[in-house]
């Protein structure tokens, strides 16, 4: 008979803790929500400053140029200067299909959202159909380069021993190495990547002046792709100092930077092509008219 009270002290206690607890997850919800807001809200306008785009282009060009030289002042034991760490074959390897992915989504998401019309999203979508035919045709671009001005070689203790080999195929066949010009494939795509989520991102920061539907999940898809933006400059900066020769990282920003140009520079501000980034999805203002 004398149990009864403790029983209903420890399902108070209980009750407290629960509350408690709910009380924490709402306020850490609050937290991230408002860390979440603040934050896109200031990375959409650092991104959409014209100022800052461009600015943006030559911090590229200076990582391409002047990077390599950071070679004398770094660890050359780091794992990032290994061609098997982590982020090479996880991130690099692949950084188009990472890029795909996260900017797919964001643009499928604004695109929508702010037209709510597939046909419109669809041509949106396009221009990341057209980069991924800029990356194959600039892969096989780059193999033919190599193969044009490339030579057998086989390796020996002394060095290494020409062979009159006529092509890659045959020369790998008899357990040789071809070795010709290498533009780097990976300072071209990094540098294409960049250039490319920049100025699909830079649109966030009109869409939310016009006042359109930017709730939790559309927010955090876009810092999604922030972090991965930042994560290429990162790792294109370790691509240069770290891998390839000066001239074939050089080459390979320059061929993306040039793909840049003519697809998001030119192309696409013509009525023909996918459209710019933003065309088409924020309502004009009419020119008021005076009438006598």
């Amino acid at each position: 008979m004398e149990r009864g009270p403790v029983v209903g002290a420890g399902l108070g206690a209980g009750a407290q803790i629960r509350a408690l607890l709910g009380c924490l997850v709402r306020v850490l919800l609050w937290v991230a929500s408002a860390l979440l807001y603040f934050g896109s809200e200031q990375a959409a306008r650092l991104l959409g400053s014209p100022c800052l785009r461009r600015l943006y282009h030559a911090w590229l060009a200076a990582v391409v140029i002047f990077g390599p030289l950071l070679q004398f002042h770094v660890n050359p034991r780091t794992i990032f200067a290994s061609h098997g760490n982590f982020f090479n074959i996880k991130f690099v390897n692949s950084a188009w299909g990472w890029t795909c992915t996260f900017l797919g989504g964001f643009v499928l998401l604004v695109v929508f959202l702010a037209t709510r019309r597939v046909a419109v999203t669809a041509r949106h979508l396009s221009r990341l159909v057209v980069g991924a035919a800029v990356w194959r045709g600039a892969g096989r671009a780059f193999l033919l380069i190599e193969d044009l001005t490339g030579s057998c070689f086989e390796p020996l203790p002394q060095g290494l021993l020409l062979h009159e080999l006529p092509d890659r195929r045959s020369c790998l066949a008899a357990g040789h190495q071809w070795r010709g010009y290498t533009v780097s494939s990976h300072t071209f795509l990094l540098t294409f990547c960049c250039l490319l989520m920049a100025e699909e991102a830079a649109v966030f920061a009109k869409y939310l002046a016009h006042g359109l539907p930017a709730g939790a999940p559309l927010r955090l898809v876009f810092l999604l792709n922030v972090l991965l933006l930042g994560l290429w400059n990162f790792l294109l900066l370790c691509t240069v100092i770290y891998f390839h020769q000066y001239t074939h990282k050089v080459v390979g920003a320059a061929v993306g930077t040039f793909a840049w140009y003519l697809t998001y520079g030119s192309w696409y501000h013509q009525p023909w092509s996918p459209g710019s980034p933003g065309h088409g999805l924020f309502p004009r203002p009419h020119s008021s008219r005076k009438h006598n």
